[in-house]
């Protein structure tokens, strides 16, 4: 492991292919910048497609012959548990590699980093529960038995607001069904990506089963291309994840696309104001809004409106924008320049489109970091439907606040999105929180809570925010294939002209 790393210090990693470093192989790199601070912060191999293919050949060898191959499904199991462990024994570094990418809440990065184990536990227990099945035929002479088997390689492909947290996501469930994986992180943050590698490496897990190359777009490219990879896996913009499935569909191997959302934020006036405000500032100013389910469209019905956006403004204006690494920082930077120039050119555009400005709205001064990538967190209100800031991904702390009389109204502004990755609802009233469970096109309905999540249920989203599942039972299915297996027991002789049936 290297050194601790401070707000200042510059670091050079290399790929993680087979079990050790592999610089480049034609010796490119590219910087990272600490966006706290603005200022580069590590040098990362910038990988060409013979890098991806020496990482993708070893993960193929250690899938058909490797010591990974041999082992049995509670042994592979064991080893993801171990790997959870050293994970989160190294959680403070890991999370201090995190916050230095990314910017966000140390705080939060800890967490994510320890709950991981949680995950590596889970799906390692599954390891040894993939079962096949008997199929009792008409023909009883016929014994016919199917077997569930892994894919081969797949590829892992994630974004940098929640490396850690999103790699295992995606990483667990494959290692658990016998795959071996080459992980692209995003090129914000390499660093925590190749220190999980080395970390598998030190929990017993063979060398070539998990491999990282860091590089740029190209990279990528290269990885979903390859003709070994057998699976990809993918979380980020919607536009990403069309390009990815198309050249998934080229060669006939399927993908799990996590991408993006537009998540609404019910309020109804019967609820719980205290929990509810709680709610809407979680599901959008935590972590600077940069998560998939941010609920950046927050629509509150009429008799409470004027009382919770009074709140909200008043809450937003007080949040304390700083050094992430402090336990008093409430909110840390956007993770890269141009997220940041897309932050502002959204809310300019929104307003241009005629919403109206309660709070932020623009780039933020943080004295200590004059150079940080920081944004106010913002509401708008006066926001009409063809809004750009209703329709569009912002990906940033902007929220949008529109009034409701009724739940036939909010359940057509709601779901007038092409995407459906999550809602949330608040509201006493059970029967409605239920109907709205149902009728919202969500892949995830929150009632009276947000941005909650376990390893064993369910995440995914409906229309253009993906396909597939994250977590749960039936995340591991996604990595198998199946066998069907026919043993003739009879030792009559078959009409060899006529098809067995």
């Amino acid at each position: 492991m290297n050194a601790p790393i401070t707000a200042e210090a510059q670091i050079t990693y290399s790929n993680f292919i087979g079990g050790r470093d592999a610089p480049s192989v034609d010796s490119r790199t590219f910087v990272s910048h600490n966006p706290t601070t603005g200022k580069p912060w590590g040098t990362f191999a910038d990988s060409s497609a013979r890098d991806v293919d020496a990482a993708v050949t070893s993960a193929d060898d250690a899938f058909r012959s490797g010591p990974w191959a041999a082992l049995s499904p509670t042994r592979r199991g064991r080893l993801l548990m171990k790997w959870g462990d050293k994970i989160s024994e190294h959680a403070e570094r890991i999370a201090t590699l995190e916050t230095a990418q990314n910017g966000k809440l140390f705080s939060e990065m800890r967490t994510q980093a320890n709950i991981v184990q949680d995950w590596l536990y889970y799906f390692g227990g599954l390891a040894d529960k993939v079962e096949g099945t008997v199929i009792p035929l008409d023909r009883t002479s016929v014994f016919n038995y199917t077997l569930r088997e892994p894919l081969g390689v797949v590829a892992v492909i994630v974004p940098w607001n929640s490396p850690t947290f999103l790699s295992i996501m995606a990483l667990a469930p494959a290692l658990a069904a016998g795959n071996t994986v080459v992980l692209k992180p995003s090129e914000v943050t390499s660093a925590s990506a190749i220190e999980l590698a080395r970390l598998a490496i030190e929990a017993g897990i063979p060398p070539g089963v998990v491999n990282v190359v860091t590089g740029l777009r190209t990279t990528g490219e290269a990885l979903v291309d390859h003709p070994k990879v057998a699976k990809i896996n993918f979380t980020g913009g919607d536009a990403g994840g069309r390009a990815i499935a198309q050249a998934a569909g080229k060669r006939l191997v399927s993908a799990v696309l996590e991408l993006g959302g537009k998540s609404p934020n019910i309020v109804f006036a019967d609820a719980d104001l205290d929990r509810a405000e709680a709610g809407v500032l979680a599901g959008i100013f935590a972590a600077a809004g940069q998560t998939c389910v941010a609920g950046s469209r927050a629509y509150i019905q009429r008799p409470v409106y004027d009382r919770l956006v009074e709140r909200l403004v008043a809450r937003a204006a007080g949040i304390k924008l700083g050094d992430p690494m402090k336990a008093e920082t409430q909110m840390g930077p956007v993770a890269t320049a141009a997220q940041l120039a897309k932050d502002e050119s959204m809310v300019q555009q929104a307003l241009t489109d005629g919403a109206e400005l309660l709070a932020g709205g623009s780039r933020a001064r943080v004295e200590a970091f004059p150079d940080g990538y920081f944004f106010s967190p913002t509401i708008l209100h006066n926001v009409q439907p063809g809004n750009c800031v209703l329709k569009h991904e912002v990906f940033g702390p902007v929220l949008a606040v529109i009034p409701f009389d009724d739940e036939e109204e909010v359940l057509k502004a709601a779901n007038d999105t092409p995407f459906g990755l999550a809602a949330g609802v608040w509201t006493r009233d059970l029967r409605r929180a239920h109907v709205m469970a149902r009728r919202l096109q969500a892949g995830t309905v929150w009632l009276n809570t947000y941005r909650a999540m376990a390893f064993n249920s369910p995440f995914g989203g409906h229309k253009d925010s993906g396909l597939g599942h994250q977590n749960g039972i039936s995340a591991i299915q996604q990595y198998l294939q199946t066998k069907s297996v026919w043993c003739e027991l009879s030792e009559d002789i078959q009409d060899p002209f006529v098809i067995k049936a």
